[in-house]
């Protein structure tokens, strides 16, 4: 049975970022964020990730896009134009209009123990939450029902 959990890159250090994804023995750590790639990310770059996640964590590393919010909707989000209820159910009609249960299988369905990378802070929250909950149900059913 495959299963999968979030964490957030954010106001959190390496040591506990790579540690609880060691503890959870992921093999793959899915970045999921739209901005990833700027000095704001600390650590948390991209280009650092695809290294140190393999070397550190022994599991594979993806940055796919795709689970990524609409740049304008983020920006709404993040400027408090949108509640969370409100965004958070944009980026769930964004995901099933984009069929996001079929590209996960197709793209990821190898995987056992997936981990979602997002931006929660503690004043915000993450569009991994609501990716999580929407991949969840999925990764509960049988292999013969998907």
């Amino acid at each position: 049975m495959q299963s999968i959990f979030a964490i957030s890159a954010y106001q959190t250090s390496a040591e506990a970022f790579f540690t609880a994804i060691k503890e959870a023995q992921a093999d793959l750590v899915l970045d999921v964020r739209l901005h990833n790639e700027s000095q704001l990310a600390g650590f948390s770059k991209r280009r650092d990730l695809a290294w140190l996640v393999p070397a550190l964590c022994q599991a594979d590393y993806v940055c796919d896009r795709f689970f990524a919010p609409e740049p304008g909707l983020l920006s709404r989000y993040i400027k408090r134009e949108l509640s969370w209820e409100s965004y958070a159910g944009a980026y769930r009609n964004q995901m099933q209009a984009a069929d996001v249960t079929a590209y996960f299988i197709q793209h990821y369905g190898r995987y056992q123990r997936i981990c979602l990378i997002g931006t929660a802070t503690k004043k915000r929250r993450s569009h991994t939450e609501v990716l999580q909950e929407l991949l969840t149900p999925l990764l509960e059913a049988p292999q013969a029902d998907r």
